[in-house]
Order: structure tokens, then sequence, then C-alpha cells
């Protein structure tokens, strides 16, 4: 989950709400409600050109599930609130149990994505909810063990990223299959970590579509494109080996994807999906 809206107001990339001088920014106080924590932006590291990933400090945080999404809100000095929801990028970890990973996605247009992936500055904090959501998560022994299959489009790879990276951190071995759906190679999120030098994962085969260009290194001659029913088929786990199934990513991606799985056998009961739009 990568910014669903809850309020709109036409915000610039700094911020500003309004284009009036002396407009309220978005950010400029917190008006803190029951179920709200103020955190702290410890650290930040562009994941491409067009996203930004964030580690938030977030006092009295008790954990979170791989999977789960936050709500993050913006609060200017004349009370107007914008609000979105991001998923969780890291498992959670012991060692640091107060902190959280996101990353967004910078939108045209946007009213919060380009504030946070543009100027939200280290040191500077932001309202918290969560963690949100217990359906769409996973964790070892989830499906008593049964293989997992993980279908990204876009930036819907964050939550499936956590779920690899919880599988690393627990050292667990359920066979991990990943099919990432991604336009170009500057739009990639987490690329190296999942087929690079970074991969750290024994059991978690990545399989990259790429659907308007493609990276000028690549070996095979599959033109941009779609995925498509015989890829998935060959890239998926079969039908018969009672997968669970989780796919993230557009509303179009999500139900085509969705509709593949079905012709090719899968249980509507075993595919998790959750899918993003524009703001609105």
């Amino acid at each position: 989950m990568t910014g669903q809206v809850a309020a709109g107001r036409a915000v610039t990339a700094a911020g500003q709400a309004g284009t009036t001088p002396g407009a309220a920014r978005l950010g400029d106080r917190f008006a803190v409600a029951s179920g709200w924590r103020v955190a702290t932006l410890v650290s930040a590291a562009h994941a491409s050109a067009s996203a930004r990933t964030l580690v938030l400090e977030v006092p009295g945080w008790a954990g979170h599930r791989a999977g789960q999404h936050v709500d993050l809100r913006l609060t200017a000095d004349d009370g107007y609130t914008a609000v979105r929801a991001y998923s969780i990028g890291s498992s959670w970890d012991p060692a640091a149990p107060t902190r959280v990973e996101v990353t967004v996605q910078r939108v045209a247009g946007g009213e919060v994505s380009p504030y946070l992936v543009d100027d939200f500055a280290v040191g500077q904090r932001i309202e918290v909810r969560g963690p949100v959501g217990g359906w769409f998560v996973w964790e070892p022994g989830a499906g008593g063990g049964a293989p997992v299959l993980l279908l990204a489009g876009g930036s819907g790879v964050v939550p499936l990223v956590a779920m690899v990276r919880e599988r690393r951190r627990a050292g667990d071995r359920t066979p991990f299959r990943l099919v990432y759906s991604v336009r170009m190679p500057g739009d990639a999120l987490f690329l190296d970590e999942l087929t690079g030098t970074g991969r750290r994962d024994n059991g978690v085969d990545t399989h990259v579509v790429w659907t308007r260009g493609v990276p000028p290194e690549r070996g095979d001659d599959r033109p941009p494109g779609r995925l498509t029913l015989r890829e998935l088929a060959r890239h998926g786990w079969p039908a018969d080996l009672a997968p669970l199934v989780y796919v993230c990513g557009p509303t179009g991606f999500v139900e085509a994807v969705s509709r593949m799985l079905l012709v090719l056998g899968h249980e509507a009961s075993a595919i998790r999906a959750e899918r993003f739009g524009p703001s609105s």
C-alpha cells in the first residue's frame, strides 16, 4: 500500500499547502489523537529516481507483521490534515523494536508523496498510526509451511519484500517465488537485494517482468510487455502445491493477475490481494 488518500488539497513539492503567501504548511503542527504517535525520521535513502525509503523511530511501537501498513498524517497550522497509507517494508527487529521502514513512491501532482520524497528531512517528525491490517500478512509457519508465491506490480513490491526479509530474519526455509512486474529499470525497487549481489536468500527465486523498457545488459530476448499467463505458469508455483499467494500493486495489475491465477487452478481462498490507486 503506497498512498491511499484520506483528504485532498493541493500541495507543492515543497509541502506548501495552497498557493498564496503565508499559506499553512503541512507538517507545521501535530494534532495527536488517540491511536496516533509522533515519529522522527532517523534516516532516509533514495530507493529509485522517484522513490525514497524512510526509517522512522516510533516511540511505543509494539512491533508489526510482514505485510502490514501504517497511516502517516501531516497537519498544517490551520488544522487541515492529509493522511496516506504506506506499506511497511521492514521485518520487525527485536534489536531495534521501535524502528519502522516505509518506501514512498513520488506521485506526480500528489499532495503528500512529493514532500516525503523530496523535502522531509532527517530529524523532522510525522504522525504515525498502526500497524494496520491482519489478513495480508505472512509469518513463519503460515499455511503449515506451504510454498509462497509473491506477485508484485511496481511499488507493490514493498510489503512483499518485508515478507522476504522476515523469512531471512527468522531463518525460515519456506520456498518463496517472487514475480515482479515493473515498468523501467529506473523504477525497480530493491532489485539488488532480490536478484543481484545483495541477494542472501536461498530458496527465494525472483523473476522480473519489464513492461516498458529492459536493462541493456539483460541476456534474454523477451520484449517489454505485461506479465502473461504462460510466464505466470512457468515462474509461479503450480496450483496442486496449494501455495499461499500474495498479490500487491495497482488495481489493474491485481485484477489481471488474480484472474490468471484462477485460470491456472489456484483456489480463490488462497489468494490474498492488496491494491492501490491514484490519489483522489
